[in-house]
């Protein structure tokens, strides 16, 4: 991939894909992890007296414009981190965009409106696809690529625009694929996997990929209830995917092959019921009562998780080992990120819930070699797949 130090961009129309997909109350912006993160790449660019168009995606609008979605909080949260007005276009391709983007002056920068209001963004339709992106790409002369958030998407945004326009990788983008090839490549060993969240099924393909390139597996949050009960253990109400039983036995099977040691939950919190005040003891794992459901790991887990990770040389984390926004229930995510760092390992931080939960919870971010802004990009590429924004990229 080409850097973005390799164009001469003063007095030139750059359109910078951003990931910008924050969460939101109202039009409060709870966690602005992500817009710090686009920041470094965009300032770059306006410092070199580039014409900067940021473009990026809000949630999920199904192709039409609706207030709930718009990115304007966005754009005044992005000029304060800048320290300059960001002109705000009230269109995506419109007459409101094309007149932001007219005047424009060299070093300053505009934000498009959320590019999921218009259909041909996420189309499957290559034709719409690429229809609207000859529109966007005729707003800019040169494209950026920074939303590693979205690599991931045949998006007409990543995908079909950088093939219209000359294009380059931004220091995100660079920084996050430098990271995961280093995961990938030759990871420093023992090399350690966590993996949270609520669904087996959401993290198949990436399980089994790791379990060729991983030393240990530690699995906790929902999936682990699965796991618990593919081994014949009763899990109480505890979130379980039936279905996927059959896969996790095989999961279970090749680790012991490989020689991968797997390390699930010994105790669990198990609740009467789903909520912050819910009444709830600490149980064995293999021994959850029948009227209860496991919200997070329990202390003896949590110890044993720390100590798993201590010697490792290499961690890369994904998905909380518990209800982390629940006070009650947030001790096991607490526990396995003060374990990374403690740790002397180059540990990453996977994205999405996971990075989070770090912010929420008050836990310092430099405390973490990585912390990456795209949770489902970066599993993807840990499963071995083609990222076509990437691919993108490169051509």
């Amino acid at each position: 991939m080409k850097d973005l130090s390799e164009f001469d961009v003063k007095g030139r129309r750059v359109l910078v894909r951003v990931d910008l997909n924050v969460p939101l109350d109202g039009d409060v912006i709870t966690d602005d992890g992500r817009i710090r993160a686009s920041v470094p790449t965009i300032q770059e660019l306006a410092g070199k007296g580039a014409r900067v168009i940021a473009c990026a995606h809000l949630g999920r609008p199904k192709g039409e414009p609706n207030p709930k979605y718009s990115l304007a909080p966005v754009a005044r949260r992005l000029g304060e981190l800048l320290g300059a007005e960001v002109a705000f276009a009230s269109d995506v391709v419109g007459p409101s965009a094309q007149a932001v983007v007219a005047g424009l002056e060299d070093g300053q920068v505009a934000l498009l409106e959320n590019l999921r209001f218009e259909p041909g963004e996420e189309s499957k339709d290559d034709a719409v696809r690429a229809a609207f992106a000859e529109k966007l790409a005729a707003l800019a002369e040169l494209y950026v690529g920074d939303g590693f958030g979205a690599v991931h998407r045949k998006h007409a945004s990543v995908y079909d625009v950088p093939l219209l326009l000359p294009h380059a990788a931004g220091r995100l983008v660079l920084a996050e694929v430098e990271v995961l090839k280093r995961l990938t490549e030759e990871p420093a060993r023992p090399y350690a996997v966590v993996l949270g969240g609520a669904k087996v099924s959401d993290k198949l393909g990436v399980i089994g990929n790791l379990l060729t390139k991983v030393d240990r597996l530690l699995i906790g949050g929902g999936m682990a209830y699965t796991f618990l009960a593919a081994q014949g253990y009763e899990v109480g109400q505890s979130l379980l995917q039936r279905d996927q039983l059959d896969q996790v036995r095989d999961f279970l099977n090749e680790a012991i092959k490989r020689g991968v040691e797997i390390v699930l939950p010994v105790d669990v919190l198990a609740a009467t019921h789903f909520a912050e005040d819910a009444d709830h003891e600490v149980v064995d794992a293999t021994a959850i009562p029948a009227d209860r459901q496991g919200l997070d790991i329990g202390p003896r887990s949590r110890e044993l998780f720390a100590t798993k990770l201590a010697d490792a040389r290499t961690v890369f984390w994904n998905g909380p080992m518990g209800v982390f926004e629940f006070e009650a229930f947030s001790g096991g995510t607490r526990a396995v990120a003060e374990a990374l760092i403690r740790s002397e390992a180059f540990t990453v931080v996977g994205g999405g819930d996971s990075a989070a939960a770090v912010r929420q919870l008050g836990l310092p971010e430099d405390g973490f070699s990585h912390i990456s802004t795209g949770g489902g990009a970066s599993l993807e590429y840990l499963e071995g797949k083609t990222l076509p924004g990437l691919v993108a990229l490169e051509a």
